[in-house]
C-alpha cells in the first residue's frame, strides 16, 4: 500500500501516543503532515508541537479521526470503551483500520465495543519507541495481507515488529514490553556492583551499557546461542565461571524466568 499520502491519528499524546507520534514523524513512511494527534492535555500537545510543527494536534478526538486511514488507539485500557462511545459512529469502518495500543483489551472486547465489521490490529510496544529501538509485537483481527504488511511496516521504523497470534501477545508483553524494565533492572544492579568495587556510578553505568551493547551486537553478527558467547569468555578455574555461578547460586537465571511469568497475563 502507497504509504506518502497515508493519514495517521493518535488519541492520546501521553508516554506512548507520544513516543509513536515523534517515532512516525521520525520516518520515511509518514509525512508529519499527515500526523494528527489529539489529547486532553494542553501540555502533551505543545510538547509535540514543539518538537515537529507541522504535526497536527487537537483536544477534539472526534475532529482528528475525520479521514483517517489509521486510527491509534494510545489511551489507558479503562479508556478505550470510552473513547469508543465517543468516536464509534464517525469511523468508515470499510476505509478506517484501528490500531490498539491498550494492554489487556482482546480483540472480543474491540469488536463489543465498536463493531464485529471493524479492522483491528493490537499492538505491544515498549518505551524504547522513543528512540525507534522498540520491539512491537502485532496481531490483526479481520485484516487482509496488505493491511498486515502496512502495520508491521509501520512500526518497523518504530524498531522491529512481529506478528504473532493474539494468544501470543501477553507472552511477548512480559518479554519485552514488561522486559526492558528487567533490563534497567540489571543495569542498576551492575553498576551498584561496579560502585562497590571503587567505580565511579556514571562511569560504571556507562561501562554496564556497552558491555551490553556489545552482547548484544556479538549476538546478532554471530547468530548465535548465548551459552556460545559465554563459554568464549569462562576459561577454566577462571574468574568469570565463578561469577556466573554465584549468581546462579543465588538466583539469578530462576529469578528473570519467575519475574516474566509473574507479569505474564493468563
Amino acid at each position: 500500500m502507497e504509504t506518502t499520502n497515508l493519514q495517521i491519528a493518535i488519541i492520546g499524546a501521553g508516554n506512548m501516543g507520544g513516543a509513536i507520534a515523534r517515532g512516525f514523524s521520525k520516518g520515511v513512511l509518514i509525512q508529519s503532515k499527515n500526523i494528527r494527534v489529539s489529547d486532553v492535555s494542553q501540555a502533551n500537545l505543545y510538547a509535540i508541537k514543539a518538537f515537529d510543527p507541522e504535526i497536527t494536534v487537537s483536544d477534539s478526538n472526534r475532529e482528528i479521526i475525520k479521514d483517517a486511514d489509521i486510527i491509534i488507539l494510545a489511551v489507558k485500557p479503562w479508556l478505550v470503551e470510552v473513547i469508543a462511545e465517543e468516536i464509534e459512529n464517525k469511523i468508515d469502518l470499510k476505509k478506517q483500520i484501528i490500531v490498539s495500543i491498550a494492554a489487556g483489551i482482546n480483540f472480543d472486547q474491540l469488536a463489543k465495543f465498536f463493531s464485529t465489521d471493524a479492522t483491528f490490529f493490537r499492538v505491544i510496544p515498549n518505551t524504547a519507541i522513543e528512540v525507534l529501538q522498540s520491539v512491537s509485537t502485532i496481531s490483526s483481527f479481520n485484516a487482509d495481507k496488505e493491511q498486515e504488511e502496512l502495520i508491521v511496516s509501520l512500526f518497523s521504523e518504530l524498531g522491529k515488529a512481529l506478528l504473532v497470534p493474539e494468544s501470543q501477545l501477553n507472552a511477548f508483553m512480559s518479554l519485552s514490553s514488561c522486559g526492558i524494565a528487567y533490563a534497567f533492572r540489571y543495569i542498576r544492579a551492575a553498576t551498584e556492583g561496579g560502585v562497590e568495587m571503587g567505580i565511579y556510578p556514571n562511569t560504571a553505568k556507562e561501562v554496564v551499557i556497552q558491555t551490553l551493547r556489545g552482547a548484544i551486537d556479538l549476538l546478532e553478527a554471530n547468530s548465535s546461542h548465548p551459552e556460545v558467547e559465554i563459554d568464549k569468555v569462562t576459561t577454566p578455574g577462571g574468574i568469570t565461571i565463578k561469577g556466573l555461578n554465584e549468581m546462579e547460586a543465588n538466583g539469578f537465571s530462576n529469578a528473570v524466568i519467575k519475574g516474566l511469568k509473574a507479569s505474564h497475563l493468563k
